[in-house]
């Protein structure tokens, strides 16, 4: 990097340049763009404030810190308020990581010169104890903030799984009284606990509008009921399905809240073969789409196929589901049934018999449907071609792996690719599984 005073000069000239070739080189820039013969000086230090400000925010902190000493002018650029609102945090163990952990000094140098301009925070921990603690030691000494946005993503866990729940909740309820205007709050695998949650809802009810707080085994349904309650403006909630009851949904159906548009919901299993899972009413799921008539609602399932049991025996309202372990026939078949709403479907594995009932049936009674992935699966190629056709160009995503597609007497793979693409509206091949 160039000091204050030196020139970066581009392309070359020749001895024998005339000052008046010079001119007419300078005047080409912009129509001759990219033209050896260009000549160019700059100034590093003379380049406007805004100019400099956008380098900077593309700079890790160690980064920005060597670049400030260019010269003065960047020095002052380092400590404009404007590049602060946004800043993620990186902590780490070098012998545990491969992130690249934050000098602290840097970091003590931040917090104390711009701890009230960070407004977008994240924090990124590796699985080291270390480095969840040294996060939530940050957090405790962001007394003067206002920050809007708070991330705290694990790269591996336990991470923040493995500190005190005390010394957690302590850290984060520094955040919570003091920024007072929170609207965006993502805390997955922590232990975050109820007392932490109303201190957010004290402080932060009138502006949160998103949280995430899944695989937080210290909150109960009472926790997130009260958030549900007292945060009117609350849009987005992504949470774990034990937290979710019937008096959940309707709290967030009630006429004060406001048009809920993402509710996330994790459905894994803790203890294979141990776990019973509750089910919601059909009420209470028709009172949300009501209140709510736009809202998606995902669920994401790891479970075993025995432990399907509780789900979509009534009609329900989900929008995009993801089952990331095998599920039965009998569970897609009811899927066809009884989710009208359905958008995007993705099944990571089934077993060896072949699933072309079951798609007929999604095809015919999800209306909607416009995303279909399908993994470790079998569909004949007939089957599936009848599927395509009952969907017709309203599939946007259509991600199928060649080893789910089952030739038959009349269908081939190079047929099936050919009439699929023209029932689609564009060209279509099945996923390849990598060689690597």
């Amino acid at each position: 990097m160039k000091r204050a005073g030196q020139k970066l000069v581009a392309g070359t000239e020749t001895p024998g340049t005339s000052q008046t070739s010079k001119k007419q080189k300078t005047s080409s820039y912009g129509s001759g763009f990219g033209e050896s013969d260009l000549c160019t000086s700059l100034d590093w230090a003379s380049l406007p404030h805004h100019v400099i400000l956008r380098v900077f925010q593309f700079l890790t902190l160690v980064d920005r810190a060597r670049a400030s000493s260019v010269c003065r002018r960047w020095n002052e650029v380092f400590h404009i308020p404007d590049l602060w609102r946004r800043f993620e945090f990186e902590l780490s163990q070098p012998a545990t990581s491969y992130l690249k952990s934050t000098h602290p000094d840097l970091i003590q140098q931040i917090i104390k010169r711009h701890a009230d301009h960070l407004q977008y925070v994240s924090f990124k921990v590796d699985s080291s104890t270390e480095s969840a603690e040294a996060a939530c030691d940050i957090l405790s000494q962001l007394v003067n903030c206002s920050i809007k946005t708070l991330g705290l993503i694990s790269t591996a866990k336990p991470s923040f799984m493995n500190v005190s729940k005390a010394h957690f909740a302590s850290a984060l309820t520094v955040v919570f009284v003091n920024s007072k205007s929170l609207s965006s709050i993502k805390i997955d695998d922590t232990p975050l606990d109820d007392p932490s949650l109303k201190v957010l809802v004290a402080n932060n009810s009138d502006t949160l509008k998103l949280l995430k707080m899944s695989s937080c085994p210290h909150v109960s349904p009472a926790g997130i009921l009260c958030v549900a309650d007292q945060c009117h403006g609350l849009k987005e909630l992504a949470l774990n399905y034990y937290i979710l009851s019937d008096e959940l949904l309707l709290a967030l159906s009630s006429e004060k809240h406001v048009d809920l548009e993402h509710l996330r919901i994790d459905v894994v299993s803790e203890n294979p073969g141990q776990a019973q899972f509750h089910t919601i009413k059909k009420q209470s799921w028709d009172a949300l789409v009501k209140h709510s008539p736009k809202v998606n609602i995902v669920m994401y399932f790891f479970l075993y196929e025995d432990e399907f049991d509780a789900f979509f025996r009534e009609e329900t309202p989900v929008t995009h589901l993801y089952f990331g372990r095998a599920v039965s026939k009998a569970m897609l078949g009811r899927i066809g049934l009884n989710c009208p709403r359905l958008i995007e479907l993705v099944v990571c594995a089934n077993g060896l018999q072949p699933l072309d009932n079951e798609l007929m049936q999604i095809a015919q009674r999800c209306k909607h449907l416009t995303a279909m992935g399908l993994g470790e699966c079998e569909v004949t190629c007939r089957g599936f071609l009848e599927f395509v056709k009952m969907c017709g160009g309203r599939l946007t995503q259509l991600s199928i792996m060649e080893e789910v597609l089952i030739p038959d007497s009349d269908y081939s793979l190079d047929r099936l690719h050919a009439e699929v693409s023209e029932h689609l509206g564009r060209m279509w091949f099945p996923d390849m599984m990598p060689t690597w």
